[in-house]
């Protein structure tokens, strides 16, 4: 008989096994992100697991966020790209989500968004806003240039010109990669996490994480922060300054970073979300790219339309604008306390 283990860091080693093990587990459904949004972000989470017979036969990580701005909010996964069940099977799917929904309803949470790959709980409210985009990689990373079109290798040679050079590393370009993250959020009219959120991750997972800073002519303009699981380049925060943009950084920047993860064995480089038929995923698509659909599912309490917890709605564009036109100093301040409420 299968049943629902409420887990904690007894079954650590057990839950990243079977994640490590499973084609459906990434680097998202590590045990690690529980401790790092618990001690971070102070978030409530119920990692969820499906056993029987003493084995793991799914997972399913949630984040229980408590917000003044949008109310009470489960989700699997915030912050991150993606998240949902890991499991066996539907029907495991089905005791993880009903074990979900009574979270819900215990807790009075409005609602639980699953961010997943895949759709899961039969007919849940679902949205199809965001693609994955990701880039078949091979050991060989001529074989992906060879294989570009003519204009994008043009530009790439182009933007190399202006004086564009890539480093890599980890916990000593976080402070590098920080600040320009900080600029670039504030202009896109967008809160960001505390820098030790990015701390606690290179802490947490420290062979898995690295960063790329970008300069030009040995200035920083641009950075990126990629998680590394299981052959797969996972693209998680990337950042650029206004001066990025004008040399063209962004070809050099990814085509570095596509390269080094070809040299080091990896077969897929997920890119990051992207927005459908956004200017992000035609650029992506650049690279010979291809789109993979990504499902938010959702568990209302109390019925309703889903929710539009995104910066396309409109009612959160007057506050965006004013984000934009306040000082850095202040963003850094009040930043972290509205953005750890932002799934």
């Amino acid at each position: 008989m299968v049943q629902i283990v409420y887990c904690d860091d007894r079954h650590a080693q057990a839950w990243d096994e079977y994640v490590s093990r499973h084609e459906q587990g990434s680097f998202y459904h590590l045990f690690g992100w529980k401790r790092i949004n618990e001690s971070v972000f102070g978030h409530q989470t119920f990692y969820l697991a499906a056993m029987e017979d003493g084995q793991i036969k799914g997972v399913f990580p949630l984040v229980y966020l408590k917000t003044r701005l949008f109310g009470k909010i489960l989700c699997s996964l915030p912050f991150v790209n993606y998240g949902g069940p890991c499991t066996d099977d539907p029907s495991i799917d089905r005791l993880l989500i009903e074990e979900a929904r009574s979270i819900v309803h215990q807790h009075g949470i409005k609602y639980l968004e699953i961010r997943g790959t895949r759709k899961v709980g039969g007919d849940l409210p679902t949205s199809e806003h965001k693609v994955s985009v990701t880039i078949l990689l091979d050991p060989n990373p001529d074989t992906l240039w060879n294989a570009f079109k003519t204009g994008h290798r043009n530009n790439i040679r182009r933007a190399y010109k202006r004086g564009l050079t890539v480093r890599s590393g980890g916990v000593e370009l976080l402070e590098t990669f920080y600040e320009i993250l900080s600029i670039s959020w504030l202009n896109l009219g967008t809160p960001l996490y505390q820098k030790d959120y990015f701390a606690q991750v290179l802490h947490t997972f420290p062979t898995a994480i690295k960063i790329f800073v970008l300069d030009h002519q040995g200035v920083p303009v641009s950075a990126a922060f990629n998680g590394h699981f299981r052959g797969v380049v996972e693209g998680m925060w990337l950042g650029a300054l206004p001066k990025a943009r004008e040399v063209e950084a962004s070809y050099v920047l990814y085509w570095e970073m596509i390269k080094d993860a070809c040299e080091r064995g990896y077969h897929l480089y997920h890119l990051g979300r992207s927005t459908v038929d956004s200017g992000g995923e035609a650029f992506k698509k650049k690279w010979n790219a291809f789109s993979t659909q990504l499902y938010w599912q959702y568990v209302m309490r109390n019925g309703g339309p889903i929710p539009q917890l995104n910066v396309a709605n409109p009612k959160f564009q007057l506050a965006i604008n004013v984000w934009r036109r306040l000082p850095l100093p202040v963003t850094k301040v009040i930043g972290p306390l509205v953005a750890k409420g932002i799934p």
